[in-house]
């Protein structure tokens, strides 16, 4: 039965201890939704001899299923889980919630770690400073590469360069479209028929110079080939657009789910971040250019929405959609950065400060923005968030909470530093976002915002507390 599983999986100590503090936590939410005083509640559960939490958990009457509802859709992820193991009524309204995805939605940091084995990811809770064990379907994830998060949804790169969507608390896995269907990569087979090697092109719409093709080996494409990666909801059609930022110079390519191959978007090249907002696709570019593609037709579109030139060696460029629908175009700054260090040195840059524009309305300009008042950023590897502290108050407003997305660091240079924190916007001070001694620098680190919903019907994922 699911709900003594999750109880089991969501072990804190004992159930009793669990559903005092679970039921402590629904009451303060419900005297703020409902404006409910400790005696009016008393008065509404009918008994006031007995303690709250035992009244609502035990035989005496129980909140209606919409007022549960209303509540659990304001908790984090591990409260809303251990809120469906406590009692069937509870379950109930935790179950209907899973179905219709209409939870609240937070950021948390996955990583790896040798201790937590091959096969399993540790999800980092900002709200409750610890960290959660996820056991995940083969290919083990500490073999993977992860390229991407947006929406629930890891985009992961195995061992013979091949990608997978993974949805880490449904485990639900989808493979994408083979990376031999991409433009740019060749299968070579080798004389009984079986593909041992890849040839990758340096083929882009704007190539004047042949370049000659390189071979490699299935495991080592994906250290030179896939960059980044994204999975949006297609409105238009009900389904998903997966997105990808590739080699040769960052070009993309883009898949519906269910396609059986990509298709290339030759218009232009070294893209760093991509959003899908009102059925176009906005790309960026590391030298300033902001462009959208519009995907609905059998011919792609694509308009320049801005275009400036900016320093390529030491920024990286983002962007975002604030909760109130504005554009917001970021540039993240570093120092230290050494591309080509001596043999045997540690490689490593260090993000100092991030520079944020507003993309004014007629879409042709850019207007600094000096301060996030009440907003906080998560930048990195995931699809770029844009958050109110007002609706997630353990976030820290004017904020960027930050990981690495540099492929030195998440695919060539595997055991080096990792470049993350939690960076201030008013003083550009930094603080540490977790213990570097507890993530593996391989696959780096990565926002996800967990999500129950599926794609397709799958089973449960193994959710217990990392000791």
């Amino acid at each position: 039965m699911e709900l003594s599983s999750v109880a089991s999986m969501m072990s804190l100590g004992s159930l009793a201890i669990q559903r005092t503090s679970l039921c402590s936590l629904v009451f303060r939410v419900l005297q703020r939704l409902v404006g409910f005083t400790s005696g009016s509640l008393n008065k509404f559960c009918k008994d006031v001899h007995q303690p709250l939490t035992e009244t609502i958990v035990g035989t005496s009457p129980e909140l209606p299923q919409d007022v549960l509802m209303g509540i659990f859709a304001t908790l984090e992820m591990p409260d809303f889980i251990r809120a469906g193991a406590v009692c069937l009524s509870w379950h109930s309204a935790y179950a209907s919630l899973r179905s219709l995805g209409q939870y609240k939605l937070w950021p948390c940091l996955l990583y790896t770690s040798e201790s937590a084995g091959d096969s399993s990811a540790c999800l980092y809770s900002l709200t409750e400073r610890r960290s959660y064990k996820l056991t995940l379907p083969e290919p083990p994830i500490r073999s993977r590469c992860l390229i991407g998060s947006s929406h629930g949804w890891l985009l992961t790169v195995d061992e013979r360069s091949e990608m997978h969507l993974l949805n880490p608390i449904t485990c639900e896995q989808i493979a994408l479209p083979s990376v031999t269907t991409l433009e740019h990569v060749k299968p070579i087979f080798d004389e009984y028929g079986v593909l041992h090697k890849y040839e990758l092109s340096w083929l882009t719409g704007r190539t004047t110079n042949y370049i000659s093709p390189l071979i490699f080996a299935l495991d080592k494409l994906r250290d030179e080939f896939q960059y980044k990666a994204f999975v949006f909801p297609d409105t238009s059609t009900g389904s998903y657009i997966v997105v990808l930022i590739h080699n040769p110079v960052r070009q993309i390519s883009f898949a519906r789910l269910g396609d059986d191959k990509w298709t290339w978007l030759p218009h232009h090249y070294i893209y760093c971040d991509c959003i899908y907002k009102d059925g176009l696709l906005y790309a960026v570019s590391i030298t300033g250019d902001l462009h959208t593609f519009d995907l609905s037709g059998p011919t792609v579109q694509m308009n320049t929405i801005i275009s400036i030139h900016r320093d390529v060696d030491c920024e990286y460029a983002y962007i975002v959609q604030s909760p109130s629908g504005d554009l917001l175009f970021i540039w993240r700054l570093f120092e230290d950065l050494k591309l080509e260090p001596d043999p045997g040195e540690t490689v490593f840059w260090n993000t100092t400060k991030f520079r944020i524009y507003e993309v004014e309305a007629a879409g042709s300009k850019l207007k600094e923005i000096n301060c996030l008042r009440d907003h906080v950023l998560f930048l990195g590897h995931n699809e770029s968030l844009c958050l109110s502290a007002e609706e997630y108050p353990s976030l820290k407003a004017n904020h960027v909470y930050f990981t690495d997305d540099n492929m030195l660091w998440t695919l060539g240079f595997k055991n080096n530093h990792r470049d993350m924190g939690i960076l201030n916007l008013d003083d550009n001070s930094k603080e540490e976002l977790v213990s570097s001694q507890l993530c593996s620098n391989f696959p780096a680190p990565i926002w996800i915002t967990p999500d129950f919903r599926n794609m397709n019907l799958a089973s449960g994922a193994a959710y217990k507390m990392v000791e």
